[in-house]
């Protein structure tokens, strides 16, 4: 079985890092990526997917990326689900880093950059 995700979009803000308990470093970002056909109204939709980077990730995309960058991002689809206090369930999407590319960004419009490693 594959679970293998490719997007290129822009970031929908800046990103920012969460250090947690055990040390780790955790960044959720969003990215705004345009389908490739048309609407019946002549205009391109955009998807919102997010996006989770972990550790060495989470760092560089937070040094060298603002709102706005193109970025790449290889990656795997994880799915959880919950329960809130109500009793309603709740299942959230992400899409989990495994190699992230600088396609374009405020700080090295002549750079790209590809950062990967085993996740």
């Amino acid at each position: 079985m594959i679970n293998m995700v490719v997007l290129v979009g822009r970031l929908v803000r800046d990103p920012e890092i969460i250090e947690r308990d055990n040390g780790k470093k955790v960044s959720r970002v969003t990215l705004a990526v345009n389908r490739k056909f048309k609407s019946s109204d002549g205009t391109y939709h955009t998807d919102f997917i997010d996006c989770v980077l972990w550790n060495n990730f989470a760092t560089n995309v937070n040094e060298y990326c603002s709102k706005g960058d193109l970025i790449g991002v290889r990656g795997r689809i994880q799915v959880e689900t919950y329960e809130k206090d109500d009793g309603t369930k709740r299942k959230i999407t992400d899409v989990i880093a495994e190699s992230i590319t600088f396609l374009s960004t405020v700080r090295s419009k002549d750079q790209v950059t590809e950062l990967s490693a085993e996740v």
